[in-house]
């Protein structure tokens, strides 16, 4: 099965710090669960794992393409 990638960028100071550090500024990510209108997200650098809402607005992350 092919892995499928989303491309976020941070919203909030919070999201902001995570992406810098632990995300080390690489946007994409890998899917890992898709569940009740929310995805759960790994980091390239594997350092994070969040999810987030795909179906509404999430309040610390977006999808860029």
């Amino acid at each position: 099965m092919k892995t499928e990638f989303i491309c976020v960028s941070p919203k909030t100071s919070e999201a902001k710090d995570v992406f810098l550090h632990d995300m080390k500024l690489l946007h994409s990510c890998k899917v890992r669960e898709r569940k009740n209108g929310l995805v759960k997200l790994e980091s390239i650098s594997g350092r994070f794992m969040f999810w987030m809402n795909e179906v509404q607005e999430d309040k610390n992350w977006k999808v860029i393409k």
